[in-house]
């Protein structure tokens, strides 16, 4: 298993009820494996999964996109502007 640590961000860390956490994935797992994770953990979290921005490291990533042992997940909640 590899470990991810998740920061989330705005009003996800309300969702979550905490702001952030270490998961564990299988290696070679991707962004949409650990998504699924965290959803199932953080279930209030599910009505925004569809306009979820994701990074690793400090670059948006695709769902596809494979995790590496100490990655830095961070979920935005969609950018608002006014």
């Amino acid at each position: 298993m590899i470990t991810v640590r998740v920061t989330f961000y705005s009003y996800f860390r309300e969702l979550a009820g905490q702001p952030e956490a270490t998961l564990s994935v299988a290696p070679g797992s991707r962004i949409s494996e650990l998504l699924a994770q965290i959803l199932e953990r953080f279930p209030k979290m599910r009505p925004m999964q569809k306009s979820m921005l994701i990074a690793v490291g400090v670059e948006y990533q695709r769902p596809e996109f494979a995790l590496s042992d100490g990655d830095e997940v961070a979920l935005f909640p969609p950018v608002q502007g006014g």
